[in-house]
């Protein structure tokens, strides 16, 4: 019989992160909404102890290694409002789609290296078959707020 796989958060645990508070909203929208099997992750910044965090452009304030941490920072922050629908990350059984906008410079085309922040963090996490997905990433002229990085997901998980 094979060990059965290792939950999501022992996992953080080994890597040195925890899930934060779920950050609260700025505006009238839910942080997470479940529909069927599909939970709908609205659009999240790298907050931190429920501030604004990362601030910057990339390409002309910030490097993409800057905004690699931001946008795990903002995975971090996007599973704590997932868990807080669902109860538990074991639910998961597919990462499906991140759509990262990144606050850059018009000369900026790294977007994707830096979504890589939120992306390599989700596989080690949830495993290849889970945790990788669909993903977008496109470079914007401003976010709320000034933060460098912006995503929104869509998680399937068990019923």
């Amino acid at each position: 019989m094979s060990a059965s796989p290792q939950h999501p958060e022992e996992i953080l645990a080994e890597l040195g992160l925890e899930l934060p508070n779920p950050p609260t909203p700025r505006a009238n929208y839910l942080k997470a909404v479940q529909t069927g099997n599909l939970v709908f992750v609205a659009g999240h910044g790298p907050m931190v102890e429920d501030k604004h965090s990362f601030l910057g452009k990339l390409g002309k304030d910030v490097d993409v290694d800057f905004g690699q941490r931001a946008a795990q920072q903002v995975a971090l922050n996007r599973l704590a409002s997932l868990k807080a629908v669902i109860g538990d990350l074991d639910r998961v059984t597919k990462v499906v789609k991140l759509l990262c906008f990144v606050n850059s410079d018009p000369r900026f085309t790294e977007t994707y290296k830096v979504a890589n922040g939120a992306s390599d963090l989700l596989v080690k996490i949830f495993g290849e078959e889970r945790g990788a997905h669909a993903r977008s990433a496109v470079g914007m002229a401003t976010l709320p707020f000034g933060i460098s990085v912006e995503i929104e997901s869509i998680f399937e998980i068990a019923a």
